[in-house]
């Protein structure tokens, strides 16, 4: 039976700068160009004031302080993002309070909760007051801590809320990423779902781990992108570069057109052109006189030059008249009996 046909649904692609830019401004142009060129739907910042992130006596906190990108910094990039990529959003992963207020100022268009800050209700709570989508990062949390997390955003505002899965190593083993259980998370809390993917940037798992994904029906991809992976800097590992995002997002728009939709659909012209040709009608077994009485015997069923009553519509010649002779191997039609 055909249908009326629905669009199909695209896929949210995220293009993850991180730290790509390694601390660099003119790098992070490079990374915005070749998000915003390969048609990424949004592109991620991450955003922090690190004497409010991280205590200086951390292991990492030299490493960080080199490649923190100042307020201004930060507001030219979105300026350009927005003037520059129009369509392409601007993600902003936030670790403390101050930054909100300053995204909020840059007119970011949503926000992305760190796994790490799932059980801190100052920062949930106050991202959520903002009332901007919250990509809520669930990675190596447990079900009560995302539980609790999304109870928080609940009770301080309506904001639309995506759940994004993700194994953080980098690059990712293959074994541990367990997709079956990001397809658990989306049943069990009914929300938008996107796969944040870290595999190795050599690999072809970088393409083909994503796509399984999209297969199983996630909502949103995230895909760290990078200047140059050879080079080895920040976020270097899970990172594409930028011909090779653009290879990502066209992968990612042929496969959900290959998907299609979910309900039956109108047959396209080429569909019509193959029933025509391979489904089976009625034909006579043998030559039929006029006024005879058509019998099992007198039915079979083959490819005919048009399409006829298929087999499972015998019923509708059994016990009737022919009105006409009917040449052996041509097709019964209902006109042809009484």
């Amino acid at each position: 039976m055909e249908r009326k046909s629905q669009k199909t649904v695209s896929t949210y692609i995220i293009a993850e700068m991180a730290c790509s830019h390694d601390g660099n401004p003119s790098l992070a142009y490079k990374i915005i160009d070749g998000a915003g060129q390969a048609g990424a739907n949004a592109i991620q910042f991450q955003i922090w004031k690190l004497s409010e992130m991280m205590v200086p006596h951390h292991p990492d906190f030299e490493r960080v302080l080199k490649i923190e990108l100042s307020r201004e910094q930060w507001a030219d990039l979105a300026t350009y993002v927005q003037e520059r990529y129009p369509d392409m959003q601007i993600i902003a992963c936030v670790y403390e309070r101050s930054t909100v207020d300053f995204c909020e100022k840059l007119g970011i268009n949503a926000y992305k909760l760190h796994s790490a800050d799932l059980s801190n209700p100052y920062l949930v709570k106050y991202v959520a007051a903002t009332k901007k989508r919250i990509d809520l990062s669930v990675g190596a949390s447990t079900i009560d801590e995302i539980a609790t997390a999304i109870e928080w955003i609940r009770e301080t505002s309506d904001s639309e809320i995506w759940m994004m899965y993700g194994y953080q190593n980098f690059p990712t083993p293959t074994d541990e990423i367990h997709l079956r259980y990001m397809m658990k998370l989306k049943r069990l809390f009914e929300l938008p779902l996107g796969y944040q993917d870290h595999s190795d940037g050599n690999s072809e798992t970088a393409f083909w781990l994503p796509a399984t994904a999209l297969g199983m029906g996630v909502d949103i991809l995230e895909k760290h992108i990078t200047h140059d992976r050879a080079l080895k800097g920040i976020d270097h590992e899970a990172a594409l570069n930028p011909d090779e995002f653009a290879r990502f997002v066209e992968m990612v728009r042929i496969l959900e057109g290959a998907m299609g939709v979910s309900i039956p659909h109108s047959f396209s012209d080429e569909e019509l052109k193959y029933r025509k040709y391979s489904k089976k009608s009625l034909v006579a077994t043998h030559d039929l006189p006029i006024n005879h009485i058509i019998t099992k015997k007198d039915l079979t069923f083959m490819r005919a030059e048009n399409l006829g009553l298929p087999p499972d519509q015998n019923w509708r010649l059994l016990g009737k008249t022919t009105r006409r002779e009917i040449t052996k191997l041509h097709l019964i039609q209902e006109e042809d009996v009484i």
